[in-house]
C-alpha cells in the first residue's frame, strides 16, 4: 500500500460539487486513488501523524493543485504535419484536401511516435486524460498503435475507432484510397471494444465508436455504429457543424441541418459527444440539452481554420455539457490544454463585441473558474467518466501542480492563484500525476526520454511530407 501526501498547498481547486478552494490544504493519495482531502485546520487536527507515515511528501506551499485536465477531442497523429506550409492558411475543407494524400502514407511507427509526442505535450500542460480520434488506417496502421503509445506514456486514454467509408467517387471529401469497407469497420470496431474497453472504476482505457463526419461516412454506417456502440455499452463520437461548408454539405446531401441529421440517425443522448458544433443553431442547442448530448469545444482549431465562434455561453446556459479539446495538432499546432482553456475564455468574451455584426453570442460572462471547470469536470462528464475531474475521496489521483512563484505568475498568484492560472501566460506543470504515478516531476517528463522520441518524430515528419 503506497501513500503520497501533497502537503500545505498554496491553493487546491477541488472542482468538487461544493467547488471548494482550499488554502493550505493537503491531499492523501493511496494506491492510485485520493483517500482524503484536508483543509488546513483539519490536517492540523487529524492529519499530522501522516507526515511520518507516508512514503512521500510533496511540499506544495508554492503550488496550485487542480484535478488533471481532460482533453475531449484530438487527432494525435497530426502532430507530424503541424505548421505544414502548404495548408497554413486553409479553411477546413481545403485543409483536409491538402492533408488527406499525405496522411495516406502513414505507417504504424509514425502513429506510435506521434501519439507519444502528443501525450507528453498534454501531460506537461496538466492534462491527464485524453481522447484521440484516429480515423485513417493506411499501410497496416491500427488503433492499437495509439493504445500502445498510451501504455508507454501512462496517460489515461479514450481511444476512438474512427472511420471513413465515403470517398470522392461517392460524393465524399476524402480520396477513395483512404476509405474502408463498412462491414470491416464494424467488425474491427467490435473486436477492439471487446479486447480493450475497460469499464471499471479508475480504468486507464476506454474505447469509443467514432465515424469521422457527415462528409466521410454513409448514413447506414452512422446508424449501424450507434447500434453497435449501445449494444456493447460504449460512447459515440463524431465531428459536427464545424463550419459553413460542413453545414452546406449536410443540407445538400441530406436535406436537413447537422443536428437534425444526427437526431435522425440516433446520434444524440448522454452517451454521445460531438466535436466543434461551431455552427449549431438554436433548435440544435435545445435538442442537445433535452437529450444530454455533449460537445467538445476546440477554440484554437476553430480560430486557426477560420471556422467561427461557438456560442459557448448560450450553450452552457442551456445546460449542455461541454468539455475542451485541443483538436489535431495540425489544426491547432499545439496540445496545451491550459492554453486551450484560456482561449475558450477569451474567445467567449470577445465574441460579445461581434453581436452588432450578426453574431449573437449571449452574455459576456465567462470567468477563469468557468473554463477551468470545463477543462476538468466538464471534460470528465463529456467522456462519461465518474472517477476523474475532481479532487475528492474515491476519485482517481490524477492531479496537476503548477508553481505559483514563477515569472509568469508573478503578481497574479498573490491575488488569486486560480484566476492567474488562466489569465496569465499559460505555463507547464511542475508535477503531473496519473493514477498516483508521477509522469512529470519538478518540471521534468519522467515516462520516457523525450529527446530521442522527439528526434525520431521530426525524422518521421519529414519523411511523411516528402513521400
Amino acid at each position: 500500500m503506497s501513500q503520497i501526501l501533497i502537503h500545505q498547498a498554496n491553493c487546491i481547486s477541488t472542482q468538487d460539487p461544493q467547488e471548494r478552494e482550499l488554502r493550505g490544504g493537503s491531499i492523501l493519495i493511496q494506491d492510485g486513488l485520493i483517500k482524503e482531502v484536508f483543509d488546513a485546520a483539519q490536517f492540523k487536527a487529524t492529519g499530522e501523524h501522516l507526515l511520518s507515515q507516508v512514503d512521500e511528501v510533496i511540499d506544495a506551499r508554492q503550488h496550485l493543485v487542480i484535478p488533471g485536465m481532460v482533453n475531449c477531442h484530438h487527432h494525435m497523429v497530426q502532430s507530424l504535419t503541424r505548421a505544414y506550409l502548404p495548408v497554413q492558411n486553409a479553411e477546413l475543407f481545403s485543409w483536409l484536401r491538402g492533408l488527406y494524400p499525405i496522411w495516406a502514407n502513414l505507417r504504424p511507427e509514425m502513429v506510435q511516435v506521434a501519439c507519444k509526442v502528443a501525450m507528453a505535450e498534454l501531460l506537461m500542460s496538466g492534462c491527464t486524460t485524453s481522447s484521440d480520434h484516429l480515423y485513417i488506417y493506411p499501410n497496416g496502421v491500427n488503433l492499437e498503435d495509439s493504445i500502445e503509445a498510451a501504455k508507454a506514456t501512462g496517460m489515461r486514454f479514450t481511444a476512438t475507432r474512427g472511420s471513413m467509408s465515403v470517398g470522392q467517387s461517392k460524393g465524399g471529401l476524402p480520396p477513395d484510397r483512404v476509405v474502408e469497407d463498412e462491414d470491416f469497420i464494424l467488425k474491427e470496431t467490435q473486436r477492439l471494444i471487446e479486447k480493450w474497453h475497460d469499464a471499471r472504476h479508475a480504468s486507464m482505457l476506454h474505447i469509443s465508436v467514432a465515424p469521422c463526419s457527415p462528409f466521410t461516412v454513409s448514413e447506414s454506417l452512422m446508424e449501424q455504429s450507434a447500434k453497435l456502440a449501445r449494444a456493447l455499452g460504449v460512447r459515440m463520437h463524431t465531428h459536427l457543424a464545424e463550419n459553413d461548408h460542413d453545414v452546406a454539405y449536410t443540407q445538400e446531401k441530406f436535406n436537413c441541418s447537422p443536428t437534425q441529421y444526427v437526431e435522425r440517425l440516433g446520434w444524440v443522448g448522454e452517451d454521445v459527444w460531438h466535436a466543434h458544433c461551431v455552427k449549431i443553431d438554436a433548435p440544435g442547442i435545445e435538442l442537445f440539452a433535452k437529450t444530454r448530448t455533449s460537445i467538445a469545444h476546440c477554440p484554437c482549431s476553430n480560430m486557426r481554420l477560420a471556422s467561427g465562434i461557438l456560442p459557448l455561453r448560450k450553450i452552457l446556459d442551456a445546460n449542455v455539457s461541454v468539455g475542451l479539446g485541443v483538436d489535431g495538432s495540425a489544426s491547432n499546432d499545439g496540445a496545451h490544454l491550459l492554453a486551450e482553456a484560456r482561449q475558450a475564455m477569451l474567445l467567449a468574451r470577445v465574441s460579445k463585441s461581434l453581436e452588432p455584426f450578426g453574431c449573437d453570442t449571449g452574455p459576456m460572462e465567462m470567468t477563469p473558474r468557468d473554463v477551468l471547470k470545463l477543462a476538468t469536470r466538464g471534460g470528465a462528464q463529456t467522456l462519461g467518466r465518474q472517477d476523474i475531474g475532481q479532487i475528492a475521496p474515491g476519485f482517481c489521483a490524477d492531479l496537476a501542480l503548477y508553481r505559483t512563484d514563477t515569472l509568469p505568475m508573478a503578481g497574479g498568484s498573490v491575488h488569486d492563484p486560480i484566476g492567474a492560472l488562466i489569465l496569465c501566460s499559460s505555463q507547464l506543470t511542475d508535477y503531473t500525476m496519473v493514477n498516483g504515478r508521477m509522469l512529470v516531476a519538478k518540471g521534468e517528463f519522467k515516462a520516457f526520454d523525450l529527446e530521442p522520441v522527439t528526434r525520431r518524430h521530426n525524422e518521421l515528419a519529414l519523411e511523411l511530407t516528402s513521400s
